[in-house]
C-alpha cells in the first residue's frame, strides 16, 4: 500500500482530489482500500521484489468498493470533487467493457525507482493471464505520462474524460493477445 500512496503523491487526479499533503496522506490511502483494495482478497494484488512497485488487479466481475469511495469523496474531497465527482464517475463507467475483463485501478513505482522496469514487469504478469484466459484489460490513466507504457503493452485509448474542473482521465482496453 505505502508504494502506490508514494507513487500516486503527484498524479494529477489524486492531487485535484485532495490537494495539499495532508489531506491527500490523510485521505488517500483509504480512497486505496475503497477502490482497489478487493485485490488483497482475490489474490491480484501485486509487488516487485523489495515493493518498488505494485499493481491492485481486480479480476473479471469483482468490482471496486463503490459505496465506501463515494462516502470518501462525499467526506474528504476537494470543492471540485464535491461538485464534478459524480459526473466525472458517470462518464468513466460509461467506458466500463460490459463483458467480463481484468480491472487495473493501481498500478505504481516509487518515484525514486521508475525507469527501471518495474511497471513492466507487473504489467507482464498479469497480462499473461488475460493472454492466456483470453480475457479483456481495462484501466483509466489519470496521468497522461503513463499512456506510452500501457500501449506498449497493447492498451488502446478509448477516449478522454473530463467533467467541469478535472484533469483529464484517459480509459484505456487491451484485448488478449494469442
Amino acid at each position: 500500500m505505502a508504494v502506490i500512496v508514494l507513487a500516486f503523491s503527484a498524479d494529477p487526479a489524486t492531487r485535484w482530489t485532495w490537494p495539499t499533503p495532508q489531506q491527500y496522506l490523510l485521505h488517500f490511502p483509504n480512497f486505496v482500500k475503497a477502490f482497489g483494495g478487493k485485490a488483497f482478497a482475490h489474490g491480484s494484488a501485486f509487488y516487485t521484489d523489495g515493493y518498488a512497485g505494485a499493481a491492485l488487479w481486480l479480476p473479471p466481475e469483482v468490482s471496486p468498493d463503490e459505496d465506501a469511495m463515494i462516502t470518501l469523496l462525499q467526506r474528504t474531497g476537494s470543492a471540485g470533487v464535491q461538485k464534478d465527482g459524480a459526473a466525472l464517475f458517470e462518464k468513466m463507467g460509461s467506458y466500463h467493457p460490459r463483458e467480463p475483463h481484468w480491472y487495473l485501478p493501481f498500478i505504481g513505482i516509487d518515484p525514486s525507482q521508475q525507469g527501471k522496469g518495474y511497471g513492466t514487469a507487473l504489467m507482464n504478469h498479469a497480462l499473461t493471464r488475460c493472454d492466456r484466459d483470453h480475457t479483456l484489460a481495462y484501466l483509466e490513466a489519470s496521468n497522461p505520462k503513463n499512456i506510452p507504457l500501457y500501449e506498449r503493452h497493447g492498451f488502446e485509448l478509448l477516449g478522454t474524460i473530463q467533467v467541469g474542473t478535472s484533469p483529464p482521465i484517459f480509459p484505456m482496453l487491451r484485448k488478449p493477445r494469442r
